[in-house]
């Protein structure tokens, strides 16, 4: 199992984990959006509010102005009435202006339209019978004072007041609305808030539950390929020498009565073999342990494999000759990826020199710049049709074993053998998994 694998958290766990972040964005957005609702219904109440003081003030204003006037007029005193008049009239026109403002102010999209229509009317008119009215008072005509005041200035009172009774009215329905929006807001929030904070506990939990078996998954995962690779090793070392040494003593056994002389030697070599495959079985255990590498480069690796493997035949045949090809300018290799690829060769080899009946196994490396080759091929005598359909040799597990390495590391494993024509086998691993980043080594040749 690769470090790598821990982070393919697969289809479903993914979904999980995307409907989770979903279901908690979504009900932060409800319970935001639920906050905008009653902001702007406290907004428009605070304009309706706002709007009702302001008019309200200018009843009160309008009133004391009235009466200022009033007791100016019942006092007879025409220039303390002309005095007054000029300050009254500007600090009920700063009134006038303020209403408006609040008036104008959003949100005033439920305000009442007479109110803008009503202020111009005062600002308009109240100059001009203020004017009157002093023209009046400095002529003595105090009865016509009285009658102007009662005449032109309880009409605007009037309108006033209706005015206010109507904004009391608006203002006391948006109450009663915005209580009762308000009310719908604070029960569709206590529900939402208990069923987002249930839903969103169930999906974490969900997800947590997910995890745990997404992470059992891969350690059983990682338990089978561990098991996987116990097989290739021994297959590799020990029962590979183990088949070996079967024939040498079958062989031992038929010549024992007739020559028992060359049975001997039969012996000893079998014996010889089983002291070798007692070594090949402790260096397999050691590699179970770790990883099997070496200092050495790949092509070094391959060289000394290639050369023992040919120095190393006994038999009735004799043993094939190896050359080993580098081409491209060579590379650091990751040492997973060294790793595999030598057990790959090394794999290919033993095959070749034992079971090929070849004159000659040549080897190649080349160093590409979008990926890693490695080619193994051989003069022998092929593989029947059958086993290149099938994949495997009955009892031999030596290309699954090659097959499954080559699939853990994502390489494309291509075989090509005809029968009496030898055997080709292709490894191509991509760079960006087999090259070390910033790590490179100019070194090439041919053998």
């Amino acid at each position: 199992m690769k470090p790598s694998d821990y982070s393919k958290i697969g289809t479903r766990l993914t979904l999980a984990f995307a409907l989770l972040i979903a279901l908690i964005l979504a009900g932060n957005s409800i319970v935001i959006w639920q906050f905008h609702l009653a902001r702007v219904e406290t907004d428009r109440l605070t304009s309706a509010n706002r709007q009702l003081n302001a008019i309200l003030q200018l009843q009160v204003g309008l009133l004391a102005f009235h009466q200022r006037l009033d007791d100016l007029a019942r006092s007879g005193n025409a220039q303390h009435l002309t005095t007054e008049v000029g300050p009254l009239r500007l600090a009920f026109l700063n009134q006038i202006n303020q209403t408006r403002e609040v008036a104008a102010r959003p949100p005033t999209a439920n305000a009442d339209r007479d109110i803008l229509p009503v202020l111009d009317t005062i600002e308009v008119a109240l100059p001009g019978q203020l004017d009157a009215i002093s023209g009046l008072a400095e002529a003595g005509d105090w009865e016509s004072v009285q009658r102007r005041l009662d005449k032109e200035l309880k009409p605007i009172e009037t309108q006033t007041s209706v005015l206010v009774e109507r904004i009391q009215h608006q203002a006391s329905r948006e109450r009663t609305e915005s209580a009762s929006k308000m009310s719908g807001l604070q029960q569709r929030t206590i529900v939402i808030v208990p069923i987002m904070a249930i839903s969103t506990f169930c999906f974490a939990a969900f997800f947590g539950w997910a995890v745990a078996r997404r992470i059992v998954e891969l350690r059983l995962e990682e338990r089978t390929g561990e098991r996987t690779r116990i097989a290739r090793e021994l297959h590799d070392s020990l029962l590979q020498s183990l088949h070996g040494l079967m024939f040498e003593f079958q062989a031992a056994r038929n010549m024992f009565q007739k020559r028992p002389d060359e049975a001997l030697q039969a012996l000893d070599n079998a014996i010889m073999g089983t002291e070798q495959a007692i070594v090949e079985s402790q260096d397999a255990i050691v590699d179970l342990r770790s990883t099997a590498m070496c200092e050495d480069d790949l092509p070094q690796l391959l060289r000394l494999t290639g050369e023992s493997l040919a120095t190393a035949g006994t038999g009735e045949h004799k043993s094939p000759s190896f050359g080993l090809i580098v081409e491209g300018q060579q590379r650091v290799l990751t040492a997973a990826i060294q790793d595999e690829v030598y057990r790959i060769a090394r794999e290919v080899l033993r095959n070749a020199f034992r079971h090929a009946q070849a004159t000659r196994v040549q080897a190649e490396i080349c160093y590409g710049k979008d990926q890693l080759q490695l080619r193994v091929w051989d003069d022998g005598r092929g593989m029947d049709h059958r086993v290149m359909e099938r994949g495997i040799r009955p009892g031999h597990w030596g290309l699954p074993g090659v097959r499954e390495r080559a699939h853990q590391i994502g390489a494309k494993l291509d075989v090509r053998s005809e029968a009496g024509t030898g055997t080709e086998i292709q490894l191509n691993v991509t760079a960006s998994v087999a090259y070390q980043k910033n790590l490179n080594r100019s070194r090439s040749g041919a053998t």
